[in-house]
């Protein structure tokens, strides 16, 4: 699918649904006005909030004018968007940066702030406004008491799960984000679960945004929620990943195995170290037999592809040749989800056409992380292992080969040509033949 973005906009996605969060007739209110600040001393130290030096008036007035603010934007024309004023826009940003201090989150759940604000999301017609508002959520929502409150309001759930089909990347973002944090908190995780499991807009509209969003940051909140989801709900994966376009959304033919897919090819050009939460969900896709089915599906293309984009990933981007240990320890989280896939989809499509010489750098690959773990498993035992009794006791087995001896010898091939010559010369006194037929057939080393 491709990827389509306007240049002016940042690589925002575009609104997979007819009708954006927004106009939703859930979301048809008005913002609250803030309570009275009844019995507030006017004296400096009365005014702080908490231990904070911030003002509980400065704060109090800032939401009045916002409110009036938005109410004011409701007679002109609603399709169009507002710009917030730069004073505007700054004081809603020290909001937002004071909403990270647990007294300030507190005194704003006090002050019914998740009400105003929810108002004010359903009216504003200014995607800015819009994501500072999640923003100040998103980070009242750090704390438990404050998630436990937020997550108990309905009407809150149900317009933040709407606002994934919004069209403004930054508000997205913080969407995600928002519900991420609420995820990671076992005590409201299950009543988000539940939300996700009934809002069937959820599904296409995440779907829609890794099939075609070009915004890196996004694309990394969106595979971090996934995988969450993922990872708390096994029956949820199930229902995704059997899921019918009539189910969801009958215009739309994207499925959750191909968003992320196409997610992580983005990604790969983009930000290689952001992979690990798409591999990882594509992984946890494969620990189900509904995964496994449909990835191994005969006249599929989606196993193929996997197969492609993972073993590409593996052998042209991780584990490169001159890589020093310390390159692979950093790699492991990417490393170790990439080749759980590829080895489930191995029997299908890693023997198409029976062309051995074809998985030779994924052959290459796999040594060297073998290695690799050798290295550390001496180092931490200290036991190093005797390479001619192992190389022995295979050929004893059957496990070596000439054939098999070739594949590995000529994937080492030139830039380990002594760790070759170790190998045939331990071989030598087992299997003479054997070295003779490597010989004849590997180039002779350089003098």
């Amino acid at each position: 699918m491709d990827r389509g973005s306007d240049p002016d906009d940042g690589g925002r996605a575009i609104s997979s649904s007819p009708l954006s969060a927004r106009d939703s007739a859930q979301m048809d209110r008005n913002p609250s006005p803030p309570p009275d600040l009844d019995g507030a001393e006017s004296g400096e130290e009365g005014d702080a909030i908490g231990e904070t030096v911030y003002s509980k008036h400065w704060l109090f007035s800032t939401l009045t004018r916002l409110v009036q603010s938005v109410t004011e934007q409701e007679g002109g024309d609603q399709e169009s968007q507002v710009e917030l004023s730069e004073e505007e826009e700054e004081e809603l940003c020290k909001i937002w940066d004071m909403a990270m201090d647990k007294d300030v989150a507190g005194f704003l759940q006090e002050f019914k702030a998740p009400d105003i604000l929810l108002g004010v999301i359903a009216k504003s017609r200014s995607p800015r406004l819009t994501e500072i508002c999640v923003g100040i959520l998103g980070n009242m929502a750090c704390f438990p008491n404050t998630c436990l409150t937020l997550s108990q309001n309905e009407d809150l759930g149900a317009v933040l799960l709407l606002l994934l089909g919004d069209a403004d990347p930054p508000t997205l973002l913080e969407t995600c984000r928002l519900l991420l944090t609420c995820l990671s908190q076992s005590d409201v995780a299950p009543l988000w679960l539940e939300r996700v499991r009934q809002q069937k807009s959820v599904y296409p509209n995440l779907c829609f945004i890794m099939c075609s969003s070009t915004n890196t940051d996004l694309l990394v909140k969106v595979g971090e929620l996934v995988d969450k989801l993922f990872d708390l709900d096994e029956d949820l994966m199930k229902s995704w990943i059997t899921a019918q376009p009539s189910e969801v959304d009958p215009d739309s033919q994207i499925h959750i195995s191909t968003s992320l897919l196409e997610a992580t090819k983005q990604l790969r050009t983009e930000s290689l170290d952001s992979l690990e939460v798409y591999l990882h969900a594509i992984q946890l896709l494969t620990t189900v037999d509904e995964g496994v089915q449909l990835f191994l599906a005969e006249g599929e293309g989606l196993g193929k592809e996997a197969w492609n984009v993972l073993k590409e990933l593996v052998c042209q981007d991780l584990c490169q040749m001159d890589d020093p240990p310390v390159i692979l320890q950093e790699q492991k989280g990417l490393l170790a989800p990439a080749l759980a896939v590829l080895s489930t989809l191995f029997p299908r499509y890693g023997q198409q056409g029976g062309d051995v010489e074809q998985n030779l750098p994924l052959i290459g690959s796999l040594l060297r992380v073998l290695q690799y773990l050798q290295v550390c498993q001496q180092r931490e035992t200290g036991n190093h292992t005797d390479s001619e009794g192992a190389m022995a006791e295979l050929v004893k087995r059957g496990s070596l080969t000439a054939q098999t001896c070739l594949l590995v010898a000529n994937s080492l091939l030139p830039q380990h040509r002594a760790a070759v010559d170790h190998m045939t010369a331990a071989l030598s006194e087992e299997e003479p033949k054997l070295v003779d037929v490597l010989k004849g057939k590997l180039p002779a080393a350089r003098p």
